[in-house]
């Protein structure tokens, strides 16, 4: 989804009812997007939107975690994917050093990867980007009353998570690597490189390298060569033309 689409999916509906809290102070909100014109359409419907004040915006998890500290935002809406902090690292430091400030992200994507590391850093909530103003307004408001904001969505893929008998003995991923540090080391194992990875997960090619530097220290790597054995002896990708389970 491009930045103009994520904009428009947004601001589809910002039609809604007055869904305030009785004589409670407007929702103090911060919005943090790496895309301008998502960015902005985001702010703008908010604007329209009963018991929420957008108080500040930033474009990514750095920025996210400055204005945080300078405001003291009741909320931020936080995209995930962004460049020099992502938006799982930003949410974990926000809710281990403000924890009076909620998460709800606010995100193009809905996948596995996206969704439970978002969880675990300690979201609230969590919407896409085709989310309506009135979805919106619940899921701030639900984070602030102690709930979780999810949309329906969501909320069916986290049952359909937990339904699944392999869910609970998923293994972690080997040697202590991040996430992120084996999403790199999937893509190198894809046969990218740096700068193509960099591009494909919206960072900096300097911090490509550190987690190749962190995930080659980890697991005894010396180079890509082994980097690509270690993936797929650990069931990390499958080499060209393996059936996928």
């Amino acid at each position: 989804m491009t930045g103009e689409e994520g904009a428009a999916g947004v601001a589809g509906e910002s039609t809604v009812g007055s869904t305030a809290g009785g004589g409670r102070p407007p929702a103090r909100v911060v919005v943090v997007d790496d895309q301008t014109v998502v960015r902005e359409g985001i702010v703008m419907l908010l604007g329209l939107l009963p018991g929420i004040e957008v108080v500040g915006a930033g474009a990514d998890g750095e920025e996210a975690v400055r204005l945080v500290a300078e405001l003291s935002p009741d909320v931020v809406l936080m995209d995930l994917r962004m460049p020099r902090c992502d938006g799982a690292e930003a949410t974990r430091r926000i809710r281990a050093q403000y924890p009076g400030t909620q998460v709800v992200v606010l995100t193009t994507y809905a996948d596995d990867d996206s969704l439970f590391p978002a969880l675990k850093a300690g979201a609230r909530g969590y919407l896409t980007k085709d989310a309506g103003g009135d979805e919106i307004v619940r899921a701030v408001e639900d984070v602030l009353s102690g709930d979780a904001g999810l949309s329906p969505r969501i909320q069916r893929r986290l049952l359909e998570r937990l339904s699944e008998p392999e869910a609970t003995a998923a293994a972690e991923p080997p040697d202590g690597l991040t996430v992120r540090e084996t999403e790199v080391l999937v893509l190198i194992a894809e046969g990218m490189s740096n700068h193509e990875i960099a591009r494909s997960l919206h960072v900096s090619t300097a911090t490509v390298k550190t987690h190749i530097n962190n995930l080659f220290a980890k697991a005894g790597l010396k180079d890509r060569a082994q980097a690509v054995r270690y993936a797929y002896r650990h069931g990390l990708t499958k080499p060209e033309g393996s059936p996928h389970t």
